[in-house]
C-alpha cells in the first residue's frame, strides 16, 4: 500500500458514500500538490538555534567547498603514499593539529618524510595520504643506516609489516562533499538536527522558513468536559458522570505542533445547529485549515456536514472505508471576499480513530500548508508475530507494538477494545495496516506498519 500516491483525480466529485483509503489520500495528495504549486506561503527569517522542524522558504547555498581543504580523518603521519613500498624509514619532520593554520613557508613534504598529524587537520602539501598511527611503529636511533648518522637523532617511522596505502587513504579531498555555489538544501525542507548541523557547518546563524500554519482545532459534543488550566473557561467542580474529559483537542494540539503548525483550540462546540454555526464561523478567522471532531456520524445529532454545507462547504469526500476512521469528511470553503480557500477535516470523535485519520490524511494537507514539499507517512515492513481475522471490505489500522531486537522486526497486535480505547492505543507504538481486500494475516507474514 502506498500513500501520498501522484493523485488519480484532477476534479475529484464528491461521494455521498464511503470511497476507498487509496482514494481517499489520493485525494488529499492532490490538494497538497496544488497548493505547493501556488507560492502564496508567507516567509519569516528565524534563529538557527529555533529552526528546529519549520520549513525551509530558501535554498541553503554552499558559500565555499565542502571540506574547504583536504581533510585528515584520522590521527596518523602524512606521507607521500609510494614511499610506503620502501623498507627505509620515515623521519617524521614535525607535527600538525586540527585548527593550526598551515605556515605558507613550509616547503612541500619531501620523499621519505613523514608530519604527525591529526584528525580534521589539512593535508599537508607534498603529502597524498595519511598512515593512521595504529599502522606505523617507532625505529630506533641504532636501526637508522650509518649514511643517515646525522639525523639519528630524528624521530623516524615505518608501516607495520605487509602495509600498503593508496593515494588519497584517509583523507576526503577538498569539495568532495560540496562545491561552492552548489545547493545544499532544497526550499522546502523540514529541518532535522541533520539539516541544521549542515547549515551550521555553512557558517548560516540565521534562516529564511515559512510561517508555520495556523489549525483551528473545534470538538464538538454535549458530554465534552475542557480541562481546567489558567485562563480557559471549563466548569468548576467534579466532572459529571455523564461527561468525558475533551481528550480530542489535547492530541489535535499536539499533532498540529508536531507537524509544524499552531493550533487555535476553540470551545466545544454543542450538539445544536445554531451554536455549531456559530463555532465554525468563529474558527474560519484562526487559519486555512480547520479540523473538527465529532458529529459525523449518522445520528440525529450529528451536524457537522449539514452546518457545513449550509456555509457553503464542498466536500471531496464524505466517509472513507477504513477503520478506525471510516466517518472522516475532507472538504473546502472556497476562496471568497478576499478570503483565501480554507480547508476543513470533519474528524470522527472517537479518539484513536482521531490519532489514525490525523497521520494519514491531515498531516499530508498541514504539511502542504507549511511549504514542505514531497511528504510521506512514515512507513516500514515488519512481520507479524500472531495471527489477525477480519472481515474484507476496510483499510485497518491495528494497533500494535514494533519490536526491533529480531533480525527482521516483528509486529505485535494490542489487545483493544475499539477506536475510543486510548490505553490500548497508548501501549502501541505503530498500526500495522490490513489491505482492503485482506481478511487474514498470519503469523510470519510481511505486513507494512504505520510508524508514530
Amino acid at each position: 500500500m502506498r500513500f501520498n500516491q501522484p493523485p488519480q483525480i484532477s476534479s475529484p466529485t464528491p461521494s455521498a458514500s464511503p470511497i476507498s483509503f487509496t482514494e481517499a489520500a489520493s485525494i488529499v495528495a492532490a490538494q497538497a500538490m496544488t497548493i505547493l504549486s501556488t507560492p502564496t506561503l508567507e516567509q519569516e527569517q528565524c534563529e538557527l538555534s529555533e529552526g528546529l522542524g519549520r520549513i525551509l522558504a530558501l535554498p541553503v547555498i554552499a558559500e565555499r567547498d565542502q571540506p574547504p581543504f583536504p581533510r585528515v580523518t584520522r590521527d596518523g603521519f602524512a606521507i607521500r603514499a609510494e614511499d610506503v613500498s620502501s623498507s627505509a624509514p620515515l623521519r617524521v619532520i614535525g607535527q600538525f593539529r586540527a585548527g593550526e593554520k598551515p605556515s605558507s613557508s613550509q616547503p612541500p613534504l619531501a620523499p621519505g618524510e613523514a608530519i604527525e598529524i591529526m584528525t580534521g587537520a589539512p593535508l599537508p602539501p607534498g603529502a597524498d595520504a595519511v598512515l593512521m598511527v595504529e599502522h606505523a611503529e617507532e625505529v630506533s636511533a641504532e636501526r637508522v643506516p650509518d649514511a643517515d648518522r646525522t639525523a639519528r637523532s630524528s624521530r623516524r617511522i615505518r608501516p607495520v609489516t605487509d602495509r600498503t596505502l593508496r593515494v588519497g587513504e584517509n583523507v576526503v579531498v577538498q569539495g568532495s562533499e560540496a562545491r561552492k555555489g552548489d545547493v545544499l538544501l532544497e526550499a522546502g525542507t523540514r529541518l532535522l538536527p541533520e539539516e541544521i548541523a549542515l547549515i551550521a557547518s555553512c557558517g548560516l546563524d540565521s534562516i529564511f522558513v515559512y510561517r508555520q500554519p495556523k489549525v483551528a482545532i473545534l470538538a464538538t459534543g454535549d458530554e465534552l468536559r475542557e480541562l481546567s488550566r489558567p485562563g480557559s473557561t471549563a466548569a468548576a467542580g467534579p466532572i459529571e458522570s455523564h461527561q468525558i474529559y475533551d481528550s480530542n483537542s489535547e492530541s489535535l494540539s499536539a499533532l498540529v505542533r508536531q507537524a509544524g503548525g499552531i493550533p487555535i483550540r476553540q470551545r466545544a462546540a454543542r450538539d445544536e445547529k445554531s451554536d455549531l454555526t456559530t463555532c465554525i464561523r468563529e474558527a474560519w478567522k484562526h487559519g486555512r485549515l480547520l479540523l473538527l471532531t465529532g458529529g459525523v456520524s449518522m445520528g440525529r445529532y450529528d451536524l457537522v456536514e449539514q452546518v457545513l454545507t449550509s456555509l457553503g462547504a464542498e466536500f471531496f469526500f464524505t466517509g472513507v472505508k477504513m477503520q478506525p476512521g471510516k466517518p472522516v469528511v475532507f472538504g473546502q470553503i472556497p476562496a471568497r471576499d478576499n478570503q483565501p480557500q480554507r480547508f476543513f477535516f470533519g474528524l470522527p470523535g472517537n479518539p484513536v480513530s482521531v490519532l489514525v485519520t490525523f497521520r494519514v490524511f491531515v498531516q499530508p494537507l498541514l504539511a502542504a500548508l507549511a511549504g514542505e514539499g514531497h511528504w510521506q507517512p512514515k512507513t516500514a515492513l515488519a512481520s507479524m508475530a500472531a495471527d489477525l481475522q477480519f472481515k474484507p471490505g476496510l483499510t485497518r489500522f491495528v494497533p500494535a507494538r514494533l519490536q526491533t531486537s529480531q533480525a527482521l522486526p516483528t509486529v505485535i497486535p494490542v489487545v483493544n477494545r475499539g477506536s475510543g480505547d486510548l490505553a490500548a492505543n497508548a501501549r502501541a507504538n505503530c498500526y500495522a495496516i490490513v489491505p482492503e481486500d485482506c481478511g487474514h494475516l498470519v503469523a510470519g507474514q510481511t505486513v507494512q506498519i504505520l510508524l508514530r
